[in-house]
């Protein structure tokens, strides 16, 4: 994370599965799963952007987040606060962070749960709604 501190993330089943064969695929002996042109770096964010811009593609890998935070306030009943820590925003309150300690860990895993149902169409718990003109 850019501000140094740990940021543990719950995996959907979906996002497991890619990161058991991406693993699959690593290079032996890196300590990354998606590794970078260097052994000892990760891939970078241009890597994602390059590879949206190949294949056509408007969109950019920071949008994937501000996707995801649209999709938490307009289409979901969870709160603000459990979106903005699954991004590993800062509390801007001081004082509010500092008497908020806890990850929302588990709280964050049903929320990634739903994402991820979202993202692949929807299937199980989450109910897309018709978008109004």
């Amino acid at each position: 994370m850019k501000a140094g501190k740990e940021h543990v993330v719950p995996l959907s089943s979906s996002a497991k599965r890619v990161f058991l064969r991406a693993s699959e695929l690593r290079t032996a002996g890196s300590p990354y799963v998606f590794q970078g042109l260097k052994r000892d770096k990760p891939m970078s964010d241009m890597t994602l952007i390059k590879v949206l811009r190949d294949i056509g593609e408007t969109v950019t890998a920071h949008g994937f987040r501000s996707s995801f935070r649209d999709w938490v306030s307009e289409e979901t009943q969870f709160s603000g606060d459990l979106a903005e820590a699954a991004l590993a925003h800062a509390i801007p309150n001081k004082v509010e962070a500092a008497y908020r300690r806890g990850n929302l860990l588990e709280k964050r895993r049903g929320l990634m749960d739903a994402w991820s149902c979202y993202c692949e169409g929807g299937r199980e718990k989450v109910v897309r709604l018709a978008a109004h003109q």
